[in-house]
């Protein structure tokens, strides 16, 4: 796949674009048509200026004004298949440009997800996100000419690895504003028009949409209500034989229980249920998913999520006890999480 940028629209290096880029969305839609998804395409760029409407966030306006004064710099290197995604320029840009890049990139504050890398400047987000991503990609199908789906994409930063790795086009959905700025200010340097993140919710896309090759869920089925309508959201939008990646919390043991928080979990109040990987088998196999397995279960560590300058908030550590790091503060189980394919049948 040609993971060539589109020529930019100015070549001036301390200049800015105005926000959004006319096309850049034009050139992710038209990739989403060619690979058969015209019938919902007029919808997703409905949702989308919908949602890019100033008075639709409160901090939109101070975000866009962000997003539309990050330098236009043409990308001579892009980096999307290593640890730390990013773009470097030839020869790369002085101190002073870089300095402005920082400072703009941290009015975005928080970073969750990452890293990245932009022209010099380090973008050392909360999560190591990659080292997910080593876990799981051996384990995958291979994404080379597949149409993709990431479900709670965040910023972005799993659908340019999934570019990286082949995928034909990839579409991000994640409801929250601030990381679709974030992925409009990244996307300002990277320019890869088979990646384009909306701020939809799944429930938010349009009624029918179906024939992804690849579907991802990952650290989202332990915030719904109900797994088994997720399960059977994210199974609808499959062709059938297309696989879903689920990644999701999970309880040590071999037993298919389930364990139902009565308040917080590690401090986050919208935790409804951990299973134990047994029962999220179970639960995809009732979905009507065939070849269900689990790949592998790793016990999420402080070198993995922290604080860090580009997210200054509380972190792993602080959701922890302090005197038996295999506890949260809550005295539960502390974050194992299991990473499971499927078919769809």
């Amino acid at each position: 796949m040609d993971l060539s940028p589109p020529r930019p629209l100015s070549a001036t290096r301390g200049s800015s674009r105005a926000f959004p880029a006319p096309d850049r969305y034009e050139a992710s839609f038209a990739l989403l048509r060619e690979a058969g998804f015209g019938a919902w395409t007029d919808a997703l760029e409905r949702d989308l200026s919908e949602r890019l409407q100033p008075g639709s966030h409160g901090d939109m306006s101070r975000w866009q004004r962000a997003v539309s004064e990050l330098p236009d710099i043409s990308p001579d290197q892009l980096d999307l298949a290593a640890p730390s995604v990013g773009v470097v320029a030839a020869p790369l840009v002085d101190q002073g440009l870089q300095q402005k890049i920082r400072d703009l990139l941290l009015e975005l504050h928080p970073w969750r997800k990452g890293p990245f890398h932009l022209h010099g400047v380090q973008v050392d987000s909360e999560w190591r996100s990659d080292r997910k991503w080593a876990r799981l990609e051996p384990a995958i199908s291979p994404l080379d000419g597949r149409a993709v789906l990431d479900v709670g994409c965040g910023n972005g930063y799993y659908c340019w690895r999934m570019a990286g790795a082949g995928a034909q086009v990839v579409l991000g959905i994640d409801p929250t504003i601030l990381y679709l700025m974030q992925f409009l200010a990244i996307d300002r340097f990277l320019r890869v028009p088979q990646v384009a993140v909306l701020p939809l919710a799944l429930e938010d896309l349009p009624a029918g949409m179906t024939g992804f090759d690849t579907v991802f869920s990952m650290g989202v089925l332990y915030h719904r209500r109900s797994p088994m309508d997720h399960l059977q959201d994210l199974r609808g939008l499959l062709r059938r034989g297309g696989e879903l990646v689920l990644e999701t919390l999970v309880l040590e043991g071999e037993a298919d229980r389930v364990l139902v928080p009565e308040g917080r979990y590690a401090r986050m109040r919208n935790v409804w249920f951990i299973p134990a990987p047994a029962a999220v088998i179970t639960w995809l196999g009732r979905c009507g998913f065939r070849r269900v397995r689990l790949v592998e279960v790793n016990a999420t560590g402080i070198e993995e999520q922290r604080a860090t300058p580009w997210m200054r908030f509380q972190s792993l550590a602080d959701f922890l006890d302090p005197n038996d790091p295999t506890r949260t503060v809550e005295g539960l189980p502390a974050p194992r999480r299991g990473i499971f394919i499927a078919e769809a049948g």
